[in-house]
């Protein structure tokens, strides 16, 4: 088993999509799929959310950012939500029955008053990776690692992206993000001068 890798091809993404709203639907988990790759937070602070932290009850709208305390660095974030994390969650949302403030965004058994936990969403990711022949390492991390590539390839700054997963260098960043031979010919055989 290899280190966990980013999802760097897009048609594999749309893949993971399509397989959590028409060849397996549910919701839930595509709202996991889609906040994970947006937002970069850790499995762990992606599975404590609740609702209204996405969501303003009153004004019946999502909210334009989520705000935590992350568990590992007991670091405060404050973190965008994009539309595509408002179109997922609309989605889930309009698939459930009855919303209250302080649900879990990711519930895990029927009436267990509990977040999924760490080793069911790993299951879930695995299952539609494994099920989509996706041969790449990929777990929950994945998400995490998964923004922060596209990010880079986008041109985001890595210092900008050091910031985001809270590195303490540029080294640990640049190995998470899964830069290969691959990426760097691309530059060099793009770089005409």
């Amino acid at each position: 088993m290899g280190t966990t890798q980013p999802i760097k091809d897009i048609s594999q993404i749309n893949a993971f999509k399509e397989f959590f709203t028409v060849k397996k639907p549910n919701f839930r988990n595509y709202a996991l799929f889609c906040i994970g790759i947006n937002s970069a937070l850790r499995i762990s602070d992606l599975l404590k959310l609740t609702w209204e932290q996405v969501y303003n009850f009153e004004k019946r709208s999502y909210r334009k950012y989520i705000f935590l305390v992350e568990q590992k660095t007991s670091k405060q974030t404050q973190i965008a939500i994009n539309k595509k994390i408002s179109e997922a969650l609309e989605l889930y949302r309009r698939s459930l029955p009855l919303l209250r403030p302080g649900d879990y965004l990711f519930p895990g058994g029927k009436g267990s008053g509990k977040p999924l936990s760490r080793v069911q969403a790993y299951r879930i990711i695995k299952n539609a990776a494994n099920t989509l022949q996706i041969e790449e390492s990929i777990s929950c991390h994945s998400l995490r690692k998964t923004f922060g590539y596209h990010a880079w390839q986008q041109g985001v700054n890595p210092t900008v992206l050091m910031e985001i997963f809270n590195h303490s260098s540029y080294w640990i960043t640049r190995k998470y993000l899964g830069i290969n031979q691959d990426d760097k010919d691309a530059i060099f055989l793009s770089v005409n001068l």
